[in-house]
């Protein structure tokens, strides 16, 4: 027999728990989290390699509602942002809504309720579905010959194995994206050789990093407002890195002044600069923050390889230029499943319609939040709302505030069941195509996770945040239609 409740949100980071506060505000009590570890955070639980840390600012990637005066530095690393949200959820009860160890099976609408079964075989029965499952956390391994004769130590990023000792180590690195940049000039610090192999150089900028005083800290405590101004403050200045993606020359050239002005301090070498330097606009790929990336690239135990990886023979790694290199340990960093996540999402709506069959031709949801096809289902950091230059924490909470909305209008209007438009849906996704066409993003000259396989930019909102928290502040309800509570009945 499956348990019921109210509303079941998938997964316990920063979309679920800004979610399931957000319901309780609503009024809605009955809310349960399913987790599939043994521990809320997301990504922050879920990779630990060294160096890991936020590129956003502390106080910008923080709930409005939990404003933390205690940050320790100005981008915290991934265990002080877990210990952060950990401390929410014991303050506001959130962990006893969760069921940890609970990853999902399938969801199936049954024409009043969602039927959702986890991997354990434990059934729900919910009026609401929210996935909260975020993108970052499922990695991306390429297919390569020969990968699984690797005779040493091999994994992941997002995976990594803290018994493998890495002093003293032959070590193999694979991709130049975010997390490589974190964690590679922590391993370089004692492994006896590093070798990369970049496919593609980034854009790597510096960022103001640094301890923050005790004595701002405590300032903070006594005076709460100011963590308050300060995260404003920063979210206006991070707005203004939007003028990048828009191609806006005083913009681009003083972004592209930052990240020549950080290679050269660090690099010598003209051969390698040349290897370094990126062969596309910056911002068509995600920029990526570092004090440390290039002085740990011109150390004497690292050597980029600036090709892909073409096969695998036990202990030697080959480039596509021929270049092979022997290696005791391998190291993925080769990011996440992100455009294709539908494959892990076995949803079924309204009238048998799988997620699958509805995104056949792309990723797509009105407002990046509700999937026509799909009652009473809200997805949190859906399609076209990642960003390239801001927090995505506020994106959430656009998105939740809009689903507390709709549930408060659906409770004073008598509402049992809504369904997002489908013309409304079509609408959003022809404008984010069209405003993507002409983006950095697609005519920047280079491929990127943003893209899925057609080469759609499926993953990004291609304006402000000012202006998609301003959109979903003036959406509510009338985004949607009612649905008959009868099994198979069209809308």
């Amino acid at each position: 027999m499956a348990t019921e409740t109210d509303m079941l949100i998938i997964g316990a980071g920063f979309s679920g728990l800004t979610m399931a506060l957000e319901a309780r505000r609503r009024g809605i009590s009955d809310i349960v989290i399913l987790e599939k570890a043994g521990d809320i955070g997301g990504t922050w639980r879920e990779n630990t390699y060294p160096g890991v840390a936020c590129d956003i600012p502390s106080h910008l990637y923080s709930m409005a509602t939990h404003l933390n005066a205690n940050w320790s530095r100005a981008y915290a690393g991934g265990a002080e942002i877990q210990s952060y949200l950990q401390q929410i959820a014991l303050s506001e009860g959130l962990y006893d809504l969760c069921r940890f160890y609970q990853e999902l099976s399938s969801a199936r609408w049954d024409g009043t309720r969602w039927q959702v079964e986890t991997k354990g075989g434990h059934r729900w029965s919910a009026r609401f579905l929210v996935s909260a499952i975020g993108a970052l956390h499922f990695p991306r391994t390429p297919d390569i010959p020969g990968a699984c004769s690797f005779s040493g130590p091999s994994f992941h990023s997002a995976e990594w194995d803290h018994d493998i000792a890495l002093a003293g180590k032959r070590i193999a690195v694979i991709g130049t994206g975010a997390s490589a940049v974190q964690f590679v000039p922590e391993i370089a610090k004692s492994a006896q050789h590093v070798t990369i192999f970049q496919r593609s150089a980034p854009y790597v900028l510096p960022r103001p990093d640094g301890p923050i005083a005790p004595w701002v800290r405590r300032l903070y405590r006594r005076l709460p407002v100011l963590p308050r101004v300060r995260r404003h403050l920063i979210y206006l200045l991070f707005e203004f890195r939007h003028r990048v993606f828009r191609r806006e020359p005083r913009a681009v050239a003083f972004a592209m002044k930052m990240w020549r002005q950080a290679m050269d301090s660090a690099i010598s070498d003209p051969a390698l600069k040349k290897a370094l330097t990126p062969d596309y606009a910056i911002g068509c790929k995600r920029i990526l923050s570092s004090n440390d990336w290039y002085p740990a690239l011109a150390r004497n135990n690292v050597d980029v390889v600036p090709h892909g990886v073409a096969s695998i023979d036990r202990h030697e790694i080959t480039a596509t230029d021929g270049t092979r290199v022997e290696a005791d340990i391998l190291i993925w960093g080769t990011g996440f499943h992100v455009t294709d996540m539908v494959k892990r999402l076995n949803i079924t709506g309204a009238d048998g319609l799988t997620l699958k069959q509805a995104w056949a031709d792309g990723m797509k949801a009105n407002l990046g939040t509700a999937i026509a096809g799909f009652p009473n289902l809200f997805m949190l950091l859906g399609p076209h709302t990642g960003l390239g230059h801001n927090s995505v924490v506020l994106m959430i909470e656009a998105q939740v505030a809009h689903v507390g909305r709709v549930l408060d209008a659906m409770e004073r209007q008598g509402v049992r069941i809504v369904e997002t438009d489908a013309n409304k849906q079509s609408a959003f996704t022809q404008e984010m195509q069209d405003r993507h066409a002409h983006s950095i993003w697609q005519a920047g000259g280079c491929t990127s996770w943003y893209q899925d396989a057609d080469g759609r930019n499926t993953t990004l909102w291609p304006g402000t945040v000012s202006e998609f928290r301003k959109r979903m502040a003036r959406s509510g309800l009338e985004q949607y239609h009612t649905v008959p509570e009868t099994s198979g009945d069209n809308p």
